[in-house]
């Protein structure tokens, strides 16, 4: 599938993307240090999402790490090229990459606090909008969210289940939607099955593996 051509689901919540740039988002668990990042993109601060012992492994003099506003800290000592503090809501280019922040947290749960300021993103790479949600309930800003593909969790617990990812991107209606957050901490591959099941025609469910 061109629109997904690059992209690879390495566990959990964690995803690559290798084009012209390598971009990395919460990564976790990886194999190795191939110190190949460009770009690495960090939801929040869970150890699932941003671990520095994973992060180390990425990094090199060129790498832009962006990370919610709090965590810049984190990076001051790190021989990188950049790190930027964002916000939820805010447009930002690094590089000669443009995205978004969107608004990530839970409603009825209380492992993601809307007062934190943890985001998700929309990438845009060659003029398509890649939405990567982060830990989030479907909440209402996720209604004004335009992309062509979208990357949810489905595992339940600590962010949506497989129906609620589902109503999520049955609303956004993006050309292509990719479940995420299960087969490790937690969530099941038969949770990103439902999602795909409970999908509107149109909309084109694929569950990427690395």
């Amino acid at each position: 599938m061109e629109i997904l051509q690059g992209f690879i689901h390495l566990n959990h919540a964690s995803l690559k993307y290798q084009g012209d740039k390598i971009i990395y988002v919460d990564p976790f668990k990886i194999a190795g240090s191939p110190g190949d990042a460009d770009y690495i993109f960090c939801t929040h601060d869970h150890f699932d999402h941003l671990s520095m012992e994973d992060i180390k492994k990425l990094i090199n003099p060129g790498t832009i790490v962006v990370v919610p506003q709090k965590n810049v800290r984190n990076f001051k000592k790190m021989e990188i090229a950049e790190a930027i503090g964002v916000e939820p809501g805010m447009a930002y280019e690094a590089g000669n990459l443009k995205f978004n922040t969107i608004p990530a947290y839970n409603l009825d749960k209380k492992f993601h606090k809307k007062k934190n300021n943890w985001v998700g993103f929309i990438i845009t790479i060659n003029n398509f909008k890649y939405y990567f949600a982060g830990d989030t309930d479907y909440i209402p800003e996720m209604d004004a969210v335009e992309a062509d593909v979208v990357f949810l969790p489905v595992g339940g617990t600590y962010t949506m289940n497989a129906h609620e990812a589902a109503r999520a991107a049955n609303y956004i209606k993006p050309k292509v939607a990719v479940p995420i957050h299960f087969g490790s901490v937690v969530g099941s591959r038969q949770d990103a099955e439902k999602f795909l099941e409970e999908l509107d025609e149109g909309i084109q469910g694929t569950i990427l593996s690395s």
